[in-house]
């Protein structure tokens, strides 16, 4: 598009696509606030199942937990599209597992609260999205402020400035991409270098070529008939005769075509001389070496039981790396070829099974084995070496005024110059046999003495002649007759390589448009707006703020500070990231610690905005340890305190931890689970993990998996029954554990935890009854939940009703030991005597 400005025309006729509205963030408006309170009724977004409603409280904590392929990012990927997140490279596409799915726009609704009235917003893809979802902040891996400049420092870039230097980037490379062109696209000058020095309206006008010059110029002066020929005929006879310059510069002619044909001969030479010769023979040889062990790999390979004949070969190796690349489309969500076993074959389209994804995995181990890799490798170096051969310039452009020439110089040699290129094409021709075994090597005959020594020899000879005659002519004899001369041989001349200058023409016509592209591309402006935008924003209330999130998420050893700079004199600023060491932050801090500083750099950023919106996170805690996860939990917590906030999350540790924040910080979170249903995916409910739930809930679940028992057992279903009923006496097991911690120890140890909570142990007491309970409750679920196998397969599976006897004894404890609770911390309060 740069080059179509300055004349050189795009064959397709592309456009700039401007951002359209939708795609820009709108305006915040100071004080609004704008709450969500539940995403609705999405249309062809993934395979997202239609008409759900997934709520979300709007004050305090929301986490949103789903396991990887639930359909969580689908939601994801829709808020970042109407909230208008800088991020939106993700797409949104239209249900891939519906055979007659038809293409549609996705669709979404908000309910929202807008300072205090509820309303309803629609979403539509492509189209622009409701502004008041712009008050929304997103957060996801994209969204990382520090950059590493180009003196190689940690430095931070607030929101929105990146633009600017991405821009300059950009400018730089379109200006680079039409230097290099320029660089490729170079005229060659050589076929008209010595014309172009001649004393004539040609050379005059040849040695001033440009971008200026008219083709039409050219072609005029290359304009010559039948009379002008036969003039200059007479005159080259005249002067050769009578005037001992024209002998001279015949001389020094030919002295300068015998040096070009010792060129040409040495550059031929080069390229089939013995180095080559034997580079070539030892590629080839090491290529069909490892060509051998390659194909002994893949005889060993095919001989598998089950292979179809062929399968190893090149031509399966071609349809394989075919359907490696079409599986970057049709299953997209998976790295190829660890495809699910319900997954459809990428080639035939018919359902993989186990015994297909492992044939996939098997088939891919072949590609990637070490000798398939060295002979690719040693065939490709053997191929280029090949090919510097057979693509060799040979021909010495011995024409037929150079034959003469060479005859009249070297009568008795004058063959060995034909002779010497034969012997270099028929040296070739044998390097090619070789190559493929035809003949041996051995068998390559060797080359005779190169000539071009004797040429050179004899061009010195030829220019000492020369300079006699010019030392012994009169200049101003026949001056108009040499004048003639020269410009009719000139314009000959020109006639023969006409072709070839208007060609360099056109090519400097073209590189003087590339180069007023290149120099039409000044980033000046846009750096000096960036270094203005940077300084006024690099104060210290925007160093304060990133300091204070670096300090809540626990990255202690980092710090901002702003680092004068005085570029051209005028003194600067930017935001620095520094260690108190002093090494490098970029070589130090780990993938971990960077994300870390990615969500400091945003919450500071949202702080700093004064917006009262709220703000989503996406899968904040990846490459996390669990040490950071509990500070990027805390500071979440916190921050549901003056906002909205909503987080969805793959990691069940991560949402447990949320949850026992919230809980010490006796802030509000409301939970949501997306799985899998018949409808499809996204399917919302109030059922988190049963590793997330209390006691209390625990309990609950456990009603619900007691009532699915009964019901296999009055169907007769006993192998489901069983299998129901051990389900069930595991997860009472984990209940009872659960019931220790968080009921009999009232949190004061968790798993997992870093640390332990004494006060609360004002409420616990721990009686031989309580430990009777536990001992009870865990034996016995051990003893039936199948943690023991052999045991379990021993012993009679328990009826309904006595499982859920036992569920109840769990409860009865509960409820007995929050009752003493309540008495012992009222008891424990009051001042010892």
């Amino acid at each position: 598009m740069a080059k179509t400005i300055y004349g050189i025309e795009d064959q397709e006729r592309r456009e700039a696509a401007k951002l359209a509205a939708a795609e820009v963030a709108a305006p915040q408006v100071p004080e609004r606030l704008v709450q969500i309170v539940a995403i609705k009724n999405l249309v062809n977004v993934n395979a997202l199942a239609e008409g759900q409603l997934l709520p979300i409280a709007p004050t305090g904590l929301t986490v949103i937990y789903g396991e990887n392929g639930a359909g969580k990012s689908g939601y994801s990927r829709v808020l970042k599209k109407a909230c208008r997140a800088r991020s939106q490279a993700e797409p949104i596409l239209p249900n891939a597992r519906k055979a007659d799915a038809k293409p549609g726009l996705p669709m979404a609704e908000f309910d929202v609260i807008a300072d205090g009235t509820k309303m309803q917003l629609a979403w539509v893809g492509g189209h622009d999205s409701p502004e008041q979802l712009s008050e929304i902040a997103i957060f996801d891996s994209h969204c990382a402020r520090a950059y590493l400049d180009n003196e190689g420092d940690f430095a931070y870039v607030p929101y929105g400035l990146d633009i600017l230097e991405g821009l300059v980037k950009a400018c730089k490379a379109v200006k680079a991409m039409a230097t290099k062109e320029m660089a490729a696209n170079r005229p060659n000058l050589e076929p008209f270098a010595v014309l172009s020095r001649t004393m004539t309206p040609v050379g005059r006008k040849l040695s001033t070529l440009s971008h200026l010059t008219k083709a039409k110029e050219i072609e005029d002066l290359a304009a010559i008939d039948d009379e002008d020929l036969a003039k200059l005929t007479t005159l080259n006879k005249a002067l050769a005769e009578q005037d001992p310059k024209q002998k001279a510069l015949a001389l020094r002619n030919r002295a300068s075509r015998f040096t070009g044909l010792a060129n040409r001969i040495d550059a031929a030479l080069a390229t089939v001389d013995d180095g080559k010769v034997q580079r070539l023979h030892a590629l080839v040889t090491k290529s069909n070496q490892a060509k051998q062990a390659a194909q002994l790999a893949s005889k060993q390979f095919r001989e598998t039981p089950g292979l179809l004949p062929g399968t190893g070969g090149e031509p399966w190796e071609v349809l394989f790396e075919a359907a490696r690349a079409y599986a970057t489309i049709s299953h997209a969500d998976h790295s190829f070829p660890g495809l699910p076993t319900d997954a459809s074959c990428p080639l035939c389209q018919q359902p993989l099974g186990e015994d297909g994804v492992a044939k996939l995995v098997a088939f891919d181990t072949f590609i990637q084995q070490e000798a398939e890799k060295v002979a690719k490798s040693a065939k490709a170096a053997a191929k280029e070496a090949y090919l510097a051969v057979q693509n060799a310039a040979l021909d010495l452009g011995i024409d037929e005024a150079l034959g003469k020439e060479l005859q009249e110089a070297f009568p008795d040699t004058f063959d060995d110059f034909v002779a010497f290129q034969k012997s270099m094409q028929e040296r070739r021709a044998a390097a090619m046999q070789a190559s493929g075994s035809a003949i041996p090597w051995e068998s390559i005959a060797a080359l005779p003495v190169c000539p071009s020594a004797c040429l050179r020899d004899k061009a010195e000879a030829l220019s000492k002649d020369a300079k006699s005659l010019e030392d012994a002519m009169n200049v101003k004899a026949r001056a108009e007759m040499v004048i003639q001369q020269a410009e009719l041989d000139a314009r000959a001349k020109l006639a023969e390589i006409k072709s070839s200058v208007l060609e360099a023409l056109e090519k400097l016509v073209h590189n003087a448009k590339l180069k007023a592209c290149a120099d039409g591309i000044v980033v000046t402006g846009i750096s000096r707006k960036s270094t203005d935008l940077s300084e006024k924003m690099a104060t210290q209330e925007v160093v304060d703020a990133l300091n204070a999130e670096l300090r809540a998420l626990n990255v202690h050893e980092l710090q901002v500070a702003m680092k004068p700079e005085s570029p051209n004199g005028k003194t600067q600023y930017k935001l620095r990231l520094q260690l108190p060491g002093g090494g490098a932050p970029s070589a130090i801090l780990s993938e971990g610690e960077q994300r870390s500083i990615a969500i400091a750099s945003f919450l500071a950023e949202v702080k700093l905005g004064c917006g009262r919106g709220g703000v989503v996170f996406d899968d904040p805690v990846s490459s996390l340890d669990h040490r950071r996860r509990w500070h990027v939990a805390a500071r979440l917590v916190q921050e549901s305190k003056a906002r909205q906030v909503i987080v969805f999350t793959h990691d069940v540790y991560f949402l447990r931890i949320v949850q026992q924040q919230a809980e010490l910080e006796r802030t509000n979170i409301s939970t949501q689970c997306i799985g899998r249903g018949p409808a499809g995916f996204g399917i919302q409910t109030d059922r988190l993990p049963f590793d997330t739930l209390s006691t209390s809930k625990r309990v609950k679940a456990l009603r619900s998996m007691q009532l699915e028992v009964a019901r296999a057992y009055k169907a007769n279903e006993e192998a489901e029954a069983t299998r129901l009923s051990r389900e069930a006496y595991s997860h009472l097991r984990m209940a009872w554990e659960r019931g220790v911690e968080e009921v009999l120890l009232d949190n004061t140890i968790v798993r997992f935890d870093e640390g332990v909570s004494t006060q609360r142990l004002k409420g616990v007491v721990v009686e031989d009854a309580d430990y009777h309970e536990v001992n009870a409750g865990m034996t016995k679920s051990s003893k039936f939940s199948g943690h023991d196998p052999a045991m379990a397969a021993q012993i009679p599976t328990p009826h309904p009703d006595e499982l859920r006897d036992d569920i109840d004894r769990l409860e009865s404890w509960r409820a007995s030991v929050e009752a003493r609770k309540a008495t012992v911390q009222a008891r424990r309060k009051q001042p010892s005597v």
